[in-house]
C-alpha cells in the first residue's frame, strides 16, 4: 500500500477543513476509501497539528466532491505540480476568474479551471 501524499499546510488558517472521519460521513464512505481517494489524487490532505485534513470546500452542499476537482488535482500532478503547489494554486485568488480556482470549480466553471491548469503545463 503506498504512503497518502500530504501536502504542507499552505492554506490560510481560516479556510475550513474536515477530518478524515467527517469526509468519510459526509462522502457515506469508510475512512479507508477516503485514504484510498487521497492516495489516488481525487482529493489533498494537510497534516495540522498531527491530523489529516481536507478542505471543507472540496465537498459540494450536496456531500459530493465538486465536480472536476478531481481531474484538474490529475492535470497538474501530471505537469509535476506537488500536492503543496496544487494547493496554493487552488486556494490563491485570481482576479480574471474571478475568486480562487476552487471557488469556481464549485461555481460551475470547472472547464476554464482545467483549461488554465493545461496551461501550467507548458
Amino acid at each position: 500500500m503506498s504512503a497518502i501524499p500530504i501536502a504542507d499546510d499552505v492554506l490560510d488558517p481560516a479556510v475550513e477543513v474536515l477530518t478524515l472521519r467527517d469526509v468519510a460521513d459526509r462522502l457515506d464512505r469508510s475512512v479507508s476509501r477516503v485514504q484510498q481517494a487521497l492516495r489516488d489524487g481525487q482529493l489533498l490532505a494537510v497534516r495540522r497539528k498531527g491530523e489529516l485534513l481536507v478542505p471543507a470546500m472540496f465537498l459540494t452542499d450536496e456531500n459530493e466532491v465538486v465536480k472536476g476537482l478531481t481531474g484538474t488535482i490529475t492535470v497538474l500532478v501530471d505537469s509535476g505540480y506537488s500536492p503543496s503547489e496544487i494547493l496554493r494554486w487552488l486556494f490563491t485568488s485570481d482576479d480574471s476568474l474571478p475568486g480562487t480556482p476552487i471557488e469556481a470549480l464549485r461555481g460551475d466553471r470547472g472547464r476554464e479551471v482545467k483549461r488554465r491548469a493545461q496551461a501550467l503545463a507548458f
